[in-house]
């Protein structure tokens, strides 16, 4: 029996199973989607895939298109003639973007199958699924540049392999950084003991140096009362980032709160009662996944404010007793200093253009600059 597909655009409208699958992952939920719906970047259009079996509902997914041309902004912070030329290209043949999977996150958020599914024939029809997308893009003006699948471990790569995706480039960038604890850890003090002088040492310093800050869980209320402050923290960071595909609208946070309630924390770092930055997280299950942040760039810097709020996600994890926390593929360097170890993440892109497909892998080695890094071992 061949598998069929079915496409929404309206979280309102998906069947009522679906919650069932994606009980394995908050990022398909149906809360999750909503804050999407109500307040994704203005770039973005989101579709929501159910995948069938003789009318049984055997997987789930959601796809993102991105329209880069829309950003008045890729980033500023590199300079470089790369850069320029990777943003020229970028505009001219790769600015229309569909994503099967989550753009915003790291990590597999793009599916969930039921067990026992045959695999490879329900990521078949969930090839068709993206081809329908994307023809039905096209018909509306809005030709897409590009396809892609991400992110997926080395095993869930293996089953797109098998699909069949010869036909698309199989890529690997920056690894996602997961810190793993460990059974002996019942609190921040076992993880301070677990590290080797010179790391205890770095974390004593970043801890005296964060003197006069204080952190706050806030609630919606504060979210709300602080938003402009809060938006001007995300966009100093996000707009020094090398590249940006998107960015948050103002209200981001705000709805995620009201969607989330108690899956979302949200923590404002004050100094002498003035905003100075936030960091945000989701529980999804066992694992703790690590979300936008903020912050003043110079009082970061004398505070050593980032590191403080990497070790302070880390106490709370073990102190709420995660078993992981998914730090994300920026800053992988100082991840590595408090403990966080680099997984590889593969996905799969196509050209709608045959020219520029067959030659996507010596375009891509030349405009994807390669993360130089030198991991770190902190513990004994």
């Amino acid at each position: 029996m061949a598998f069929t597909f079915e496409i929404f655009s309206d979280v309102n409208q998906l069947p009522p199973d679906w919650d069932g699958l994606a009980k394995e992952n908050i990022f398909l939920s149906r809360d999750y989607l909503e804050v999407l719906q109500l307040s994704a970047p203005d770039n973005m259009e989101c579709h929501f895939i159910v995948l069938l079996e003789s009318g049984k509902t055997i997987g789930i997914a959601l796809s993102q298109f991105l329209d880069v041309n829309q950003l008045e902004s890729f980033g500023d912070r590199d300079k470089c003639l790369r850069a320029s030329a990777r943003k020229l290209v970028f505009r001219n043949f790769s600015s229309r973007v569909l994503f099967i999977g989550n753009n915003m996150l790291t990590g597999q958020n793009a599916f969930v199958f039921a067990k026992d599914t045959d695999r490879v024939k329900t990521i078949l029809a969930l090839k068709a699924a993206a081809i329908s997308i994307r023809d039905s893009f096209t018909k509306k003006g809005k030709k897409i540049h590009l396809t892609t699948f991400k992110d997926f471990d080395d095993n869930e790569a293996e089953d797109f392999r098998k699909a069949g995706f010869k036909d698309h480039l199989e890529f690997s960038t920056q690894p996602n950084m997961v810190f793993t604890m460990r059974a002996d850890w019942h609190s921040e003090q076992d993880y301070i003991g677990s590290l080797s002088k010179k790391y205890r040492d770095q974390y004593k310093r970043a801890r005296k140096k964060s003197d006069g800050v204080h952190k706050r869980k806030m609630p919606l209320e504060d979210i709300i009362k602080y938003e402009d402050a809060i938006y001007d923290l995300y966009f100093h960071v996000a707009k020094n980032a090398p590249f940006n595909t998107f960015f948050l609208s103002k209200n981001h946070f705000r709805i995620f709160k009201e969607k989330l309630r108690d899956k979302f924390l949200f923590y404002g770092y004050f100094l002498e009662e003035k905003l100075i930055g936030f960091n945000t997280l989701i529980k999804n299950g066992k694992s703790m996944d690590t979300y936008f942040l903020g912050y003043d760039d110079n009082i970061q810097r004398d505070k050593m404010l980032y590191l403080n709020m990497l070790y302070d996600m880390i106490a709370y994890s073990i102190n709420k007793g995660f078993c992981e926390i998914v730090f994300g593929r920026t800053a992988l360097e100082i991840k590595s200093s408090v403990g966080a170890q680099p997984v590889p993440m593969y996905g799969f892109m196509q050209h709608g253009n045959g020219l520029v497909n067959k030659n996507m892998d010596w375009i891509f080695k030349r405009l994807e600059p390669v993360a130089e890094w030198q991991q770190r071992n902190p513990f004994k």
